[in-house]
């Protein structure tokens, strides 16, 4: 019976130590994500998460290097407090055509680097990044992120997932595209969009006050010049009166 109970004993206690590594959450990693609508052929601002997973260093760097493969023109980033941004940029073996014109490079690389005390332990940074044109003919774009420790520990963040399989140790951050939208703007275009037509509005409303000013202006010079007739017709009628006085008394 002893024997029993210490085998019920052992197996309860493996038991739970099994629920208890199951239940423990993955760890939280380098990410990617979109300011609303990340659209195929479009622009979109992105914030990229970098939470701190150590208990005695802080997060002091993070680099992230963009897919060869998927050229951007347009990479800008949005300053960060505490932070220094550094874009890197590389010539392309193939020039590519954005909205006519040729670009014979384009950004490789974006390292921010801390100044400050950096991602703290028990909190996280967003940095963002306004990016395009974003490809046409893919569902994802993956970087590859290093992110270095204040004990010059470098965790790499460059394993792709793949489909079907369960996530790696040290997941790449992926940026998920959806479909193409009609204008293919999105983000920080987007706004560059209502700007410009937002000046076209006030420059035809501008033309038209013009206009306007110009009919009444018009309008006051007519008004003045039949006003100066009629005077002067007024004043020849008042003379002939006189004149015709004078000859009948005469």
């Amino acid at each position: 019976m002893k024997s029993l109970t210490r085998v019920s004993v052992v197996a309860g206690t493996a038991a739970s130590a099994v629920l208890l590594l199951s239940a423990v959450p993955a760890f939280a990693h380098v990410s990617v994500s979109p300011e609303g609508v990340a659209a195929k052929g479009g622009y979109a601002t992105v914030n990229f998460k970098v939470p701190n997973e150590r208990d005695d260093a802080s997060t002091t760097k993070l680099e992230i290097t963009f897919p060869a493969d998927q050229p951007l023109a347009s990479v800008m980033t949005q300053p960060v407090p505490g932070w220094k941004a550094k874009v890197t940029k590389t010539k392309l073996k193939k020039p590519i055509e954005i909205h006519g014109e040729k670009i014979d490079e384009a950004v490789s690389k974006v390292t921010w680097t801390a100044d400050g005390k950096g991602v703290e332990p028990g909190t996280f940074q967003k940095f963002p990044l306004s990016l395009g044109q974003l490809p046409e003919d893919a569902d994802q774009m993956v970087f590859k992120a290093l992110q270095t420790y204040s004990n010059k520990e470098v965790v790499r963040w460059i394993e792709p997932q793949q489909k079907g399989q369960e996530e790696p140790e040290f997941p790449a951050p992926a940026l998920a595209l959806s479909a193409a939208s009609d204008d293919h703007h999105g983000g920080a275009a987007s706004d560059d969009k209502d700007d410009a037509d937002d000046k076209a509005e006030a420059k035809a409303d501008a033309k038209s006050e013009g206009k306007e000013e110009s009919a009444s202006d018009s309008s006051d010079t007519t008004a003045r010049t039949l006003g100066i007739v009629g005077i002067v017709v007024g004043a020849a009628g008042v003379a002939f009166g006189v004149l015709a006085g004078r000859r009948r008394s005469s």
